[in-house]
């Protein structure tokens, strides 16, 4: 194979591999998402019945029987001058005590989220940066 196709495959790695790195770094920390991230609106859920009947689903990925869910909107850096949209989750079930996840766009793709049977406990700008779950109300 050529050169060329090496490097495009060396350069896919690192674009898709980069940000998978910083996440893991970031989980190492104790953060659940990038150092990089800017955060500019949050949605935070509770379960009123304990798990039972709340779920919720980003783009093929969620979970059900959840108790505590936080769903971050903001821009990570994709490359030297390029920032790309995202959603970072963080979440709590009845069988997964921490679990977290992500969808990024370059701006050719929707970003959306469902949830289901939840209390919307706040939804605003982020209050705090900590990267911990918010307890339920």
């Amino acid at each position: 194979m050529s050169k060329s196709f090496h490097a495009l495959v060396l350069a896919a790695a690192l674009l898709v591999g980069g940000p998978l790195v910083a996440s893991l770094h970031a989980q190492e920390s104790g953060r659940t998402y990038p150092r990089q991230l800017e955060i500019t609106f949050e949605w935070l859920y509770s379960c009123p019945s304990t798990g039972k009947a709340c779920s919720f689903n980003c783009r093929g990925s969620g979970a059900s029987n959840v108790t505590k869910l936080a769903i971050r909107l903001g821009t990570i850096p994709l490359g030297d001058n390029e920032k790309t949209f995202g959603i970072f989750y963080e979440f709590s079930s009845k069988e997964i005590p921490t679990g977290n996840g992500f969808n990024l766009t370059t701006g050719i793709s929707t970003l959306s989220c469902q949830v289901q049977g939840m209390n919307l406990d706040y939804s605003g700008p982020t209050e705090t940066r900590t990267g911990s779950l918010p307890e339920a109300k």
